[in-house]
């Protein structure tokens, strides 16, 4: 395991096709599984989309990272005001891990473990298609993230869009071409 002193924001490339990405939130872990399983509470940090607690069951994703924050930033070229996505719950223990298929061949899944009164979480992001899609994978995951800390603590996010293609430049210096 990753000493909690040393982690690190960005994601890392474990495998060819794969990025992981950790983060210390608040707890109790009761509440780091709400921001992940309810509809409206990921919606403030990631998606909408109503999960049925079952291994199996289907579910959409619906982003609008223009609502995110305020401001939201300059949104690049080529990105809708609104995404969707289909998925598949594959995983799904409580306040442990819950995984899900990322559109027809990715697969996404959160781990938490507690760490005194803080929540390790943890998400690996498998069968990435490509580099271009790595850096504007990573560079979601960790602005989202950084939403997400900043909700479970309080404090106002930097503008999504802003945030997102000043970390997809950095992600390119970062991931190996």
């Amino acid at each position: 395991m990753t000493e909690l002193s040393t982690i690190d924001a960005y994601a890392v490339q474990t495998e060819p096709a794969t990025l992981r990405i950790e983060r210390l939130l608040p707890g109790p872990i009761e509440r780091v599984w709400a921001y992940l399983t309810d509809s409206d509470l990921r919606r403030q940090w990631l998606a909408s989309g109503q999960m049925d607690a079952k291994v199996g069951a289907p579910f959409e994703l619906v982003w609008r990272n223009d609502e995110l924050t305020d401001p939201s930033g300059q949104r690049p070229a080529g990105f809708a005001e609104e995404h969707r996505m289909e998925s598949r719950i594959t995983v799904f223990d409580p306040f442990r891990k819950v995984a899900f298929t990322w559109g027809a061949s990715g697969e996404v899944s959160f781990e938490l473990e507690p760490t005194g009164k803080q929540v390790l979480l943890t998400i690996i992001h498998r069968r990435i298609s490509d580099r271009a899609n790595m850096l504007m994978i990573g560079a979601g995951w960790h602005m989202h993230l950084d939403i997400l800390v900043a909700r479970a603590t309080g404090k106002e996010p930097e503008p999504f869009w802003d945030g997102w293609s000043r970390l997809r430049d950095e992600y390119d210096r970062r991931i190996p071409a």
